[in-house]
């Protein structure tokens, strides 16, 4: 049986199933000049390439979204809890 290439590309998505050194996983979230995307260095798709700007724009956005996600939900909670809650029930035998 032949042996099963462990990177490649499938569809025009590359995939990597090599196990990866600590500096090619530095190299790949680090390489100036390429695009906003670059390859995994394990697994299947792309990454953020950390020295590209839009990658740190994205990751801000993320964070901001995540941040006002966990405020509200926490407000939320907080409203509940302090307010009693009146329940009114109908008998149907008006």
């Amino acid at each position: 049986m032949a042996d099963k290439p462990t990177s490649g590309e499938i569809l025009g998505v590359p995939y990597n199933f090599d196990r990866p050194s600590l500096s090619r996983m530095i190299s790949s979230y680090w390489k100036p000049g390429e695009g906003m995307l670059v390859e995994k260095p394990f697994g299947v798709g792309y990454t953020l390439n950390l020295a590209n700007w839009r990658s740190w724009v994205v990751v801000l956005v993320a964070g901001a979204l995540l941040w006002q996600q966990e405020q509200s939900t926490s407000e939320a909670s907080e409203e509940s809890e302090d307010e009693p809650v009146e329940v009114i029930v109908d008998d149907g035998d008006d």
